[in-house]
């Protein structure tokens, strides 16, 4: 883990705040991260599996295994 030091816009890191719940800045920095990389991770998985739906539910997902 690393301790950086950066200036941050207070009122969007309070928006960031309120819009993900978090109770501390660093909480808040964390999520948004996470985030960040969750979305990036599902775009490339997304181009990986081309013409798939991968909004699909779970139900929908075991009945295309099953087919």
């Amino acid at each position: 883990m690393a301790k950086t030091t950066v200036i941050i816009d207070d009122e969007l890191l309070h928006e960031a705040m309120k819009a993900s719940g978090a109770r501390t800045k660093k909480q808040a920095i964390t999520t948004g991260l996470e985030e960040l990389i969750r979305r990036k991770n599902l775009e490339a998985l997304q181009q990986e599996a081309g013409t798939y739906d991968l909004a699909l539910s779970l139900e929908e997902l075991e009945k295309l295994r099953n087919e």
